[in-house]
This record gives structure tokens, C-alpha cells and sequence, in this order.
């Protein structure tokens, strides 16, 4: 991470060119001055940088085509897919409605956004439809929404529902100044000061979320100057969950909204602390679970400790989440890494976790996933059913409504106000920006052209009144991967040092600016490599700019539902995908563009317009498990004696199949020899959750209840026989198994067993092994008995349940050994 402790650390670079032009690099922004657009009200922090009005950014290039598609798709049409954003009858229109949660407040708050972007009269008239209906909900106490939230929780009220509502009024007034809505959060506001402080740590996700109230409360305050609004922003940080503790939940849609809730409130506080909370929140997130490329972590729903690689998933909800927390921060601290970080997800990630149409998506998007079926992938995913097909269906309901704030709030943070009367170009894409600069607040507007991120040149047109010359500071984020940018002013380089350029977050340029002008920046991208930590298998990425570049195995497209208007597919791969580079032959990988304009949707196979082709190995050892889930890679590098091949690899966000976490192959003798995955054991039952693989995984529990590794159980079976087999390899000779129970006492309903006992396989009949020792149930411990030598390919392990209850296997043994390979 760059420096952003100290203020205007400024390299001069050049001065007196020009019409009184002044360019310098800096690491920060300078927090005071006379900007032109709504700063923060003491006693509040003043920030560096400022939102400007919805409508003063008019994207365009392919992040108008996401936009456009967006609202052609899924998130422009959910009121004719999804059961939950029907007007009539719905709790949010009529507090004695159905359907009152999250679902409505999640869309609204993107679908208006969408609209206000795209200046869609459409989109407008249907959201301040249900803007109007919303605000003739509220109550002479301030409440608003659902009559049955007020007493949801054990007759307490779930407030999370509301806090989303409360972001789609502050883009309806952004966008349209309605003064309903400051009189409307107001009301709301009262009332909720009046609440119990412990009203703040009811329920689960209401307590992990106030930090999207927070900013509610501060963005109001910073309009309407009412004090009980700081007070009521120290109760909601004081009462509810204490991110500024550490990381309190590792649900992965709770992290990405609550880890910023420190840097959020030190706005008010003043407490360096609080805003180092943060960054020590996502820098310990990431470094565990975020060792892949792409922006996210894998979560699945839930962080586990042992699933931390790069084919575990994150949710779109994720996705979007962590995208606004990421431009939250941008606001709050100026610092440019979160920009960086922003730009990540958005051209790696998001654009996978959603069909090239924008008519469906998935719940979880994987920086290595090589089929997206239906079928259930627990527990290799945290969670059972459908999780990887893509469906604009109510199978994915938190993804499916929230997913629509994902691009209308990139495109809304492209520019930025900055304190000192200048502006920022923030996050980078074809846009027009029309905004108030200068001393005397002159309307200027900047075009910004280029295909970035698919290519590395982006130009700046400064457009001013006739005749007139405006003086403003203009500045231009520097990516922390580029380290041999260069800028021009009318055709004039500004000389600055690569080295220098590496140590600053931005390009600063003020000077007298005319009608015509143009700042052109030259990002200088360049193929790179990244290698992950050990944890991670010591894998390897390969980087062009912000790009991270994949291998896509070919994409087979299948329909198994939905309707012809809105279907739900699967994706199955063309080809093989188990591929690692060979870093020795990959010392000059290049770029191939295509000739042409760039595609109106280049995220997409066969259109995006970048590709590397690199040299790899097949690695036989790496396989898919029994639920086609891709399994874990194991360390680097990995031994392999296939041949040589050149594979092509795309922009990891053009690929709904990918690897993009590459295990490192070579054919040296002191390479990994990576084990094959066990066989898994047949069993005569398996919970949904659980997985017989968990008996063979050779993971050693803690303790029986441990529930950070695989589990295999015989849930909801009770007090039956049930029995596992195991395959031990031809004429084996055996003569000890070892079983660890599961036991989740006193809450759970599995306990060791009644009873156990060995059975062998002899010319196809099942025998009991001869002077077995006693067949243990202790828990904390391996069990095992003895008998007389047998061979046999096969053994059995019958086992009686008691009555009333389950039992499970965290892990297995034979003659003191796993069956098989580590299949982590």
C-alpha cells in the first residue's frame, strides 16, 4: 500500500510551462478548501473528496453497454422475474403486505441508481413510483415499511431491511433534490434515537450492518446540521457489532459491508484508531482468504479455515458489496488503493458473475471454476443446492435483487469533486463529466476516451466557456501496478521517473485550462507475474495492467429451465483444464491484440480483444470430485512428465469457466509429486452438508467437535445400522482400523456410536475379521482395533447409531495410514 499518513507529500515535477501550468505527483489530497459540492459539516472530518450529483457522469464505451444491458436484463425487469418487487400487495406499498425484507429494498436502491445513470425516463418513473409509495408508508412516530418488521425479531424490530430503502432515498434526492426525503429520514431518524441503545445489536444481520446506517445518519447531518444525529451515530457504533475489534463474522456479504464501519465512524471520531481498523480488517481478510486474483475471498457464504483456495466462491452479493465499500473509502480517505481495488472486482469478477446478457447469474463466481451445474457442491461450498448455474430466478434472491447497484455506482464514482475546487478521475472508463471547478465555480466538462482496461492510453478533452481560461487543479489516479506511466499535456510529456510514480497515488495538474485542451495518460501496462503464499500452494497469476488473465477450458452452454424470456443454464468445459505453467519457458510472454474496434460487450470469449499465449504441463493428479467441483490445488511446483503445450489465455472476466490461480508444473525430480484424490468411501447414508470424502482426507480433527474441516455424517438416520466401505486396494493385507467420531454434544444430534465392528470382503461375501480387540467410541481420539491379518480389496464398518440419535466419521484410518491422498 502507498503512503496516505502524510499530507501533501508533493514531488514538484514542473512549473512556469505554459499558461502558469503546475504538475506534480503527490501521495495525498489535501482535505481544505473551497470545492464547490456538499463536504462534511464540522464537527465532522473533512475529507479530500467529494461525490458529485447523480447525472453529472454520462458513462460510455462498453461501461455504457454493461449499463444499457443491465437495464435490457435482469435488473431492469426484476418486477416481471421475481415475486418479490411486485407493487401490489407488497409490504413496502402497503405496510400489511407481504414480501417486507430485503429483497425490494436491495433492487430499488440499484434499479433507481440505473436509471439515473442512463437518464432512462422509464426506469425513473418506475422507481419514483415506488420512492412516492414508500414515503406515504411512514407513520406519525417515523417509522416506515412493513408493519410486521416492527415486531420481527421476539417482538423487537429488524431494522436491516430499512437501511437499504434509506440509500435509494439519498440517490432519489441526489439525483432529484425531492425535499420529501430529507423530512422523511428525518422522522425515521427521531424515532430510532428514541430506541433502547441494545435496539442496535438485535438480530444477526442488523447488528453486523449499522455501519450502512451510519452513513445514512452522516450524510443527513451534513444537510440538515440536527445534533441529535451525531448522538444517534454514537449509538449505533457503540451498541452493535465491533468491527473495530477485528474481523467478528466471516459471512462473507456481512464483511464486506461491516469491515469499513470503523473508518466510517472516524469520520466523527477523530480516532486514528478507528480508521486503522479498517485497513487491519481487510488486510487480515485478505491475507487468508483473498489469495487469488479477481478482488474477493473465499467465502462461499462463510469463511472455513480449511477452504481457502482458489476455487472456493464469492457471492455476487459480495461482489457489489465490497465494490460500494471500496468507493465508501475512496471518499472517506482518499487513498487510491481502494480505487485499485475497486477495479479488480469490477473487470475480473463481476462481469462472470453474470451471463454476457445480464439476464441471470450465479451465486458464487470462483477465480478458478470449471463447471457450472445445478448440482449440490457442499461441502467443497459452504453451502447445499444450486450455487454455480446461472438463473434469474428467486433461486439466488439476495444476489438476484442486489446485484443491480453493481455498475450504476461504479459509473457514478468515474470523477470526483476534490476539496481544493479540482477534479479526480477516479475510477477509469469512456465517460463524460460536466462539473463546477475553480475559484468561481465555472462549469467545465471533461470527455474521457480509450478502451481501458483493455488498453493502456486514456485521453482527457477539457471542454470551458467560450473565449474563457479556468484555473483548476486536475487530477488522475495512479494505479499502484503501473510503474512506467507517463502523462501529456497538450502533446507536452511531463517528466516524472517511473520510480517516482510508484511512490504516489496521483498525477496532479492545475494550470489555466482553455476549451480543447487534452491530458493524455499512458498507463504503461506490461505482462507480470504474481505468485500467492504458501498457503495458497505457491500458485501463480499472470497480471496485464488491472487484468488478471485465465485459462478457459472452452464453454458448452445448456438450458435446463427458466422460460424462452428469462432461461437458467449451465456451463459445462470443451476441454481439458487442468493446466500449470511452466515458469521457465515463460519468460517472454506477449500481449496479442485483435484488429479492430472494441466489442460493445467484451466480456465475453470471442470478443474481448486481449490474449497471452503461455507455455504449460498437464498435471494428471488434478481432478474434479465427486461433485464436479474442481478439487484444491496442492504446493508448488507441481511434477509432471506431459509434454510442452502453448495455451492461450483471456481476461479472467471474459471467462465463465477459468483458471486463473495456476499451479506452477515442472519435470525436475525435486518437484511436488501431487497425490491422486482418495477414492471415496461408499456409505449407506450422507447428509446433504457432508461428504464421505471427509473419512479419507487424511485432515486430523482437534477434537470431535471440530467444525472447521469436512465432516462425513449419517444425519438425520437414528438409532439404525449404517455402514461405510472402504477400498483398500487388491489383496491387501489389513489388520487395524481406526475411526474419529463426530460428536456436536450438547446442541447437535450426533454422538459416537452404540456399537461397531470391521467386516472384509472374501470371494464376494462379507466376513467379520477374526479376535477383533474392543471397537472403541471415545471421543477426542482415534479408536482403534486389531485382528487377525485378512486380505481383502474391500472393508466394511457397521456401525449402530443410539437410539435417538446420528452419528458421523471426521476421519478414517487402515493399519495406521489414509487410503489416499491428501485430497484437501
Amino acid at each position: 500500500m502507498k503512503s496516505t499518513t502524510a499530507f501533501f507529500s508533493t514531488v514538484l515535477l514542473a512549473s512556469a510551462v505554459a499558461r502558469s501550468q503546475e504538475v506534480s505527483l503527490v501521495s495525498t489530497l489535501p482535505t481544505e478548501g473551497s470545492g464547490h459540492y456538499l463536504q462534511n459539516r464540522a464537527p465532522l472530518v473533512a475529507t479530500p473528496l467529494q461525490k458529485l450529483p447523480i447525472g453529472s457522469i454520462r458513462p460510455q464505451g462498453w461501461l455504457l453497454h454493461q449499463l444499457e444491458l443491465e437495464a435490457a436484463g435482469m435488473g431492469g425487469h426484476l418486477e416481471e422475474v421475481s415475486r418479490f418487487v411486485q407493487f401490489q400487495g407488497n409490504g413496502w406499498t402497503n405496510p400489511a403486505g407481504k414480501d417486507g425484507w430485503e429483497e425490494l429494498p436491495y433492487w430499488l436502491k440499484g434499479f433507481g441508481d440505473l436509471g439515473y445513470v442512463l437518464q432512462d425516463d422509464s426506469i425513473n418513473a418506475r422507481s419514483k413510483r415506488w420512492i412516492d409509495a414508500i414515503i406515504t408508508t411512514q407513520q406519525p412516530d417515523g417509522w416506515f415499511g412493513p408493519n410486521g418488521l416492527k415486531t420481527s425479531l421476539n417482538g423487537r424490530p429488524d431494522l436491516w431491511p430499512h437501511m437499504p430503502i434509506l440509500n435509494a432515498m439519498q440517490s432519489w434526492h441526489e439525483y432529484s433534490n425531492d425535499p420529501r426525503v430529507l423530512a422523511f429520514m428525518t422522522n425515521y431518524f427521531k424515532w430510532l434515537n428514541q430506541q433502547p441503545p441494545d435496539t442496535f445489536s438485535l438480530g444477526y444481520w442488523p447488528a453486523l450492518r449499522w455501519g450502512d446506517c451510519l452513513g445514512s445518519v452522516h450524510w443527513l447531518y451534513n444537510r440538515t446540521g440536527d445534533a441529535y444525529l451525531l448522538e444517534l451515530a454514537k449509538k449505533m457504533h457503540e451498541n452493535s457489532a465491533k468491527w473495530s475489534t477485528g474481523i467478528i463474522n466471516g459471512h462473507n456479504v456481512n464483511f464486506a459491508q461491516g469491515f469499513r464501519e470503523p473508518a466510517q465512524y472516524f469520520v466523527q471520531s477523530h480516532a486514528p484508531a478507528d480508521r486503522a481498523a479498517t485497513y487491519a480488517n481487510y488486510s487480515k481478510m485478505m491475507a487468508k482468504y483473498g489469495q487469488f486474483p479477481g478482488g474477493g475471498f473465499a467465502a462461499d457464504e462463510n469463511t472455513r479455515p480449511d477452504y481457502t483456495d482458489a476455487r472456493q466462491g464469492f457471492e455476487t452479493c459480495g461482489v457489489v458489496e465490497y465494490m460500494s465499500s471500496f468507493e465508501q473509502l475512496t471518499l472517506i480517505t482518499g487513498d487510491a488503493d481502494w480505487a485499485d481495488r475497486c477495479e479488480e472486482l469490477a473487470f475480473n469478477t463481476l462481469p462472470a458473475a453474470l451471463t454476457p446478457d445480464l439476464k441471470a447469474l450465479h451465486y458464487l463466481t470462483s477465480a478458478n471454476m470449471v463447471q457450472l451445474d445445478q448440482n449440490n457442491k457442499a461441502p467443497g461450498i459452504d453451502n447445499g443446492g444450486t450455487m454455480l448455474s446461472y438463473s434469474p430466478s428467486e433461486v439466488y434472491r439476495c444476489c438476484q435483487h442486489n446485484h443491480t447497484m453493481g455498475w450504476p455506482y461504479y459509473a457514478e464514482n468515474l470523477f470526483l469533486a476534490t476539496s481544493d475546487g479540482g477534479l479526480l478521475a477516479n475510477l477509469y472508463s469512456a465517460a463524460q463529466v460536466t462539473a463546477k471547478v475553480g475559484a468561481a465555480g465555472t462549469t467545465v466538462t471533461i470527455t474521457e476516451s480509450g478502451e481501458y482496461p483493455f488498453s493502456e492510453e486514456i485521453r482527457f478533452k477539457i471542454s470551458v466557456p467560450s473565449g474563457a481560461q479556468v484555473a483548476f487543479p486536475f487530477y488522475l489516479r495512479m494505479p499502484a501496478w503501473a510503474r512506467t506511466a507517463q502523462t501529456t499535456v497538450n502533446g507536452k510529456p511531463v517528466p516524472f521517473s517511473a520510480d517516482d510514480a510508484s511512490k504516489n497515488n496521483y498525477v496532479r495538474m492545475t494550470q489555466d485550462w482553455k476549451d480543447g485542451d487534452e491530458v493524455v495518460l499512458h498507463l504503461g501496462m506490461s505482462v507480470t507475474q504474481k505468485t500467492w503464499p504458501k498457503s495458497q500452494g505457491g500458485s501463480v497469476s499472470i497480471y496485464y495492467g488491472p487484468l488478471a488473465f485465465a485459462y478457459s477450458p472452452g464453454e458448452k452452454w445448456a438450458k435446463y429451465g427458466g422460460s424462452q424470456a428469462w432461461p437458467e443454464f449451465e456451463v459445462f468445459a470443451a476441454g481439458p483444464f487442468n493446466y500449470g505453467l511452466d515458469l521457465q519457458k515463460a519468460n517472454d510472454l506477449k500481449v496479442v491484440r485483435k484488429a479492430g474496434p472494441l466489442a460493445a460487450q467484451p466480456f465475453t470469449g470471442e470478443t474481448v480483444p486481449l490474449s497471452i499465449e503461455v507455455p504449460a504441463r498437464k498435471i494428471p493428479q488434478w481432478t474434479k470430485d465427486e461433485n464436479s467441483l474442481l478439487h484444491a490445488m496442492q504446493a508448488s511446483p507441481a511434477r509432471t512428465d506431459a509434454p510442452l503445450e502453448t495455451i492461450t489465455l483471456i481476461p479472467m472476466g471474459a471467462a465463465r469457466l477459468r483458471i486463473s490461480s495456476f499451479p506452477v508444473a515442472s519435470t525436475y525430480s525435486d518437484a511436488v509429486e501431487w497425490k491422486l484424490p482418495p477414492r471415496l468411501p461408499r456409505v449407506s447414508h450422507c447428509f446433504s452438508g457432508d461428504t464421505p470424502l471427509a473419512i479419507v482426507d487424511d485432515v486430523i480433527p482437534a477434537s470431535s467437535h471440530d467444525s472447521s474441516i469436512r465432516r462425513f455424517t449419517w444425519w438425520d438416520h437414528k438409532g439404525t445400522t449404517e455402514w461405510i466401505e472402504l477400498e483398500v486396494g487388491a489383496d491387501t493385507a489389513v489388520s487395524s482400523v481406526s475411526v474419529y467420531w463426530f460428536d456436536d454434544s450438547p446442541t447437535g444430534g450426533c454422538r459416537p456410536p452404540l456399537s461397531w465392528k470391521v467386516l472384509y470382503k472374501d470371494g464376494g461375501q462379507w466376513k467379520p475379521v477374526l479376535n477383533p480387540s474392543t471397537a472403541g467410541t471415545a471421543t477426542d481420539t482415534f479408536n482403534k482395533i486389531t485382528f487377525q491379518p485378512v486380505h481383502t480389496a474391500v472393508l466394511r464398518l457397521e456401525v449402530k447409531l443410539q437410539e435417538g440419535f446420528s452419528a458421523g466419521i471426521l476421519e478414517a484410518q487402515v493399519n495406521g495410514a489414509v487410503l489416499a491422498g491428501a485430497g484437501k
